[in-house]
């Protein structure tokens, strides 16, 4: 059993471990343990005790996938049964890809691992990561230990919010705000305890614990096998020429392919600017082609939809794009064969990532 009261916290970096020096902020070494000691200094905190280690000290644009690896080496480095839960700082530009990709590698977590991030660096009097670190600390103690993968945000209503690890948008540009599929977090955190968001599409507290937690994929993969890049990443936009995109020099190992809201891309247009012609090529060079997001091909669906379906390009749906990246990285790091590789994507559910098309978020109350 835990004990009581004890905190593991993983600094990576990441504005919530920034300073601003002269006009720039960059990561800084006492700007990391900063948030512990202010922290310290609220009156409402718990009587905890952390463990602190930094595995990684980068802002997280610049984060690369072998640096999930030092992550993940670090935290199978401790005896999770120890602590209370896991505290791990990050930097908000790629928060969502590495929430997703713990929730995989960490969906066996016998307790909570909580991801955390700051709008501004904890000098400026604007930032958050104080307040999401202690949301942090009360949803893990508020919750008696519950496993899995979660983030807390503090959004700008002031609310604390808490989303599965693999059900967590892109960061906004211009709002730097945190989004969810159907708008629907898991809950918030409100004074000092947490409180579901009660839907159908929301495992309850009694559910996540006791679930069968599958083995986890970094415990199970092959002598030598790391998560490796690969993956070409295409966001449509009007005009897009796909004779850009040439694999003659150097081929992907898949190529994810971005969708409109609506589940389309510009699967009939002339030419170059055709995704059919471009999905043709792909099979030609031996690529494999993935579309995403799809919410529900149950209904009606637009002919250019149709059009590439037919054509058999394949559909990843119920799986935000954040999800479905991370999970296609994984499975080409870990696996070989292609039949592996569906077999992971389509029927291995590892923490909550697919998404039920007939509970949308417009039936929340």
């Amino acid at each position: 059993m835990a004990e009581t009261g004890k905190i593991a916290v993983f600094f990576t970096g990441g504005t919530i471990g920034s300073k601003n020096n002269n006009g720039t902020v960059s990561v800084h070494e006492s700007g990391t343990y900063a948030l512990i000691e202010a922290y310290g200094s609220l009156p409402n905190k718990r009587d905890v005790q952390f463990e602190t280690a930094q595995p990684l000290n980068v802002l997280s644009e610049n984060l690369v996938p072998d640096d999930w690896n030092v992550l993940m080496e670090a935290l199978d480095g401790i005896d999770k049964t120890e602590y209370a839960g896991i505290i791990v700082t990050h930097g908000s530009d790629t928060l969502a890809y590495s929430a997703a990709m713990l929730s995989y590698l960490c969906c066996d977590t016998p307790v909570p691992i909580v991801l955390v991030a700051a709008n501004y660096h904890l000098e400026d009097e604007r930032s958050n990561g104080v307040s999401n670190f202690a949301a942090a600390i009360d949803l893990i103690m508020s919750t008696d230990g519950a496993p899995g993968v979660f983030v807390v945000y503090r959004n700008d209503r002031n609310e604390s919010l808490v989303y599965l690890g693999t059900r967590i948008t892109q960061c906004e540009s211009f709002t730097d705000q945190f989004g969810s599929p159907y708008d629907l977090p898991y809950g918030r955190v409100e004074q000092g305890r947490f409180i579901t968001e009660a839907h159908p599409d929301n495992p309850t507290m009694e559910a996540l614990r006791a679930r069968e937690r599958s083995y986890s994929p970094w415990g199970k993969r092959g002598s030598g096998k790391r998560v490796e890049s690969g993956l070409l990443y295409i966001k449509p936009f009007t005009g897009i020429d796909y004779s850009f995109y040439d694999f003659s020099r150097r081929k992907p190992k898949a190529v994810l392919h971005d969708l409109y809201h609506s589940g389309t891309a510009s699967a009939n247009a002339p030419g170059n600017h055709s995704l059919l012609q471009f999905a043709q090529y792909c099979w030609e060079q031996g690529v494999d082609l993935y579309l995403c997001p799809l919410k529900d091909r149950t209904e009606a669906m637009y002919t250019s939809s149709v059009s590439l379906m037919e054509a058999g390009v394949v559909f990843i749906d119920n799986l935000s794009v954040e999800a479905a990246l991370t999970k296609l990285t994984l499975a080409y790091s870990l696996f070989d064969s292609k039949e592996d590789i569906e077999s992971f994507m389509w029927n291995t559910e590892l923490f909550y990532e697919r998404l039920k098309p007939d509970k949308k978020g417009a039936d929340r109350k």
